[in-house]
């Protein structure tokens, strides 16, 4: 499998959606996972097996697209219509690509799993982000 193909004009939050709103620190697109650098205040794209512990800790999903110093809202919770194909049922996690989502069997070692939400459709998230805090073994 691989990440998620994201068409960010399809993505929308849904009725319960939790949302907060930030500065982009970085260009971002609207479906990918976005976390709050905390040395610069503003969003950038989270990953994985970054070497920052922060960028392996996200805030959430973007809900526009955003120029580096341009607003950006962010759903932290809830339902989200992600903007691509889903499988219901299946978890989707943070991908080791800077901002994607991908199902867990796309996870590798030292990639530090983070759980993003369940598909509860083929469009459908319900985004409630889990940290593992810990890599996957080599």
């Amino acid at each position: 499998m691989s990440d998620v193909s994201i068409t960010a004009t399809n993505v929308v939050a849904g009725g319960n959606a939790e949302v907060v709103d930030g500065t982009a620190g970085a260009t971002i697109s609207a479906g990918q996972v976005v976390y709050l650098d905390p040395e610069t205040g503003t969003l950038k794209l989270a990953d994985c097996d970054s070497a920052t512990a922060a960028a392996r800790s996200p805030l959430g999903v973007a809900l526009n697209g955003a120029a580096a110093g341009q607003p950006v809202r962010v759903q932290k919770r809830g339902n989200i219509t992600i903007g691509g194909t889903v499988t219901a049922g299946v978890a989707y996690y943070l991908s080791a690509t800077a901002g994607g989502i991908c199902p867990v069997g796309d996870l590798g070692g030292g990639d530090y799993p983070v759980f993003l939400g369940f598909a509860t459709s083929a469009s459908v998230l319900r985004l409630n982000i889990v940290e593992s805090g810990v890599a996957l073994a080599e």
